[in-house]
């Protein structure tokens, strides 16, 4: 995986790393599966766009309409439960 040897570098060096698994690619899953066991073993955060989406947001609150629209554009799933959530919350 392309973030497997940056990713064991910045570990070495003591800074928090947090991958993004989805972000990143490779040609084969043995070595997808050996490069997260390697980063993980080593105190690599592994993680996907959504669960970081989220955490930076942290807090609905700030722009619900914002991270909505970006999961609704990624995620069919999503765009239903967003839209239930506009047309409750429209008039009020």
């Amino acid at each position: 995986m392309c973030v497997a040897f940056p990713a064991l570098s910045a570990l070495a060096e003591d800074f928090e790393v947090f991958v993004v698994t989805d972000a990143s690619g490779t040609f084969n899953e043995l070595t997808q599966q050996s490069a997260w066991a390697r980063m993980s073993a080593n105190g690599a955060q592994l993680m996907t766009w959504f669960g970081l989406a989220c955490e930076l947001h942290r807090d609905w609150r700030n722009d619900i309409e914002g991270l909505g629209t970006l999961f609704s554009n990624h995620i069919p799933d999503y765009r239903n439960l967003f839209t239930s959530y506009n047309a409750l919350t429209e008039g009020k």
